[in-house]
């Protein structure tokens, strides 16, 4: 078949679910994930075609696309901070507005991790049944940033910071087996050492020795009352577990961060969130409550407050 023509079908059964641009990015991408095929190949080979076997999984592709399934989920790929990331329906699809989260801690820090130890080998991902089992491990290494990301994913934050903050010891938790599974295997796409453990934020205790430097986490903050506005690609694909909280307590997991950080940061040590943007001043006030000194929220590319700093006194 030629290729021109299973562009077309792919207009003809997406255009009602999606913008026109949209399903051009679709197309060629999937071209180019399947078959190495460039996206300018119609406009040097127009009458290019394929065969039956390289048809058929762009074809299950456009079935999964009419059921507006994420397109990361079909190839199992995104991308974040320039880095290749696997992805599948244990965890969330990394977001821009999270890039930008990250941006800042990197602005904030890379000057500290410049001075930190050069020799620091970043080589290996490890994953943990229990925090306690990585105590010494925290207490004995105090070379460079200690930074602690809540609630991984696929560890896309973590592992972002850890290769571009090199000298940085990066641990990373998450409630979800699955999610960890994933996370390690980010890590080790992406050659890069951070220390993933199964815990519970809600039930997260840690000796007061153990500090971090840096805390950050973009927890579940979608309020059910929010549902209506989640597109369905995300509804009916991404993981409730890492989206959603109970309209009468939205900041469940704020809270439960907030205290373990006053615990567990080191003295001017830094807490950066991502937050829901009807709740910016909420949380904001959360960590006014808590002590939190020279707080900042700022707004992501689409004009929402999203992001939240503070520092422990």
């Amino acid at each position: 078949m030629l290729l021109k023509e299973i562009k077309t079908i792919f207009h003809k059964e997406l255009d009602k679910l999606y913008p026109n641009e949209e399903v051009d990015a679709f197309f060629y991408q999937l071209i180019e994930h399947y078959l190495q095929l460039e996206r300018f190949v119609l406009v040097l080979q127009p009458n290019v075609s394929i065969t039956k076997e390289e048809e058929q999984p762009l074809f299950e592709a456009l079935a999964q696309l009419k059921l507006e399934k994420p397109l990361q989920y079909i190839l199992g790929t995104a991308y974040f901070m320039d880095m290749e990331f696997k992805v599948n329906e244990h965890v969330l699809i990394p977001r821009p507005e999270t890039e930008e989260l990250v941006e800042w801690i990197i602005s904030d820090n890379s000057q500290d991790a410049e001075q930190s130890n050069p020799d620091a080998e970043r080589s290996r991902s490890v994953i943990s049944a229990a925090l306690n089992d990585r105590k010494s491990d925290l207490i004995n290494d105090d070379q460079g940033l200690r930074i602690l990301d809540i609630g991984t994913g696929s560890g896309c934050i973590a592992i972002a910071l850890a290769k571009k903050l090199p000298n940085a010891k990066v641990f990373a938790i998450d409630i979800s087996e699955k999610a960890l599974e994933v996370a390690q295997k980010n890590a080790e796409l992406n050659e890069v050492e951070v220390t993933f453990i199964k815990a519970d934020v809600l039930d997260l205790e840690l000796e007061p020795e153990l500090e971090f430097d840096i805390i950050v986490s973009n927890p579940p903050y979608v309020r059910e009352l929010e549902k209506s506005e989640i597109q369905r690609n995300v509804k009916d694909y991404e993981p409730h577990l890492a989206l959603f909280v109970p309209d009468e307590d939205a900041l469940l997991f704020y809270r439960a961060i907030t205290m373990f950080a006053q615990k567990n940061l080191s003295k001017t040590g830094s807490i950066y969130l991502e937050i829901n943007q009807y709740l910016g001043e909420e949380t904001k006030l959360l960590l006014e409550a808590h002590n939190f000194s020279e707080i900042e929220l700022r707004k992501d590319i689409f004009g929402n407050n999203r992001m939240l700093k503070g520092i422990k006194p």
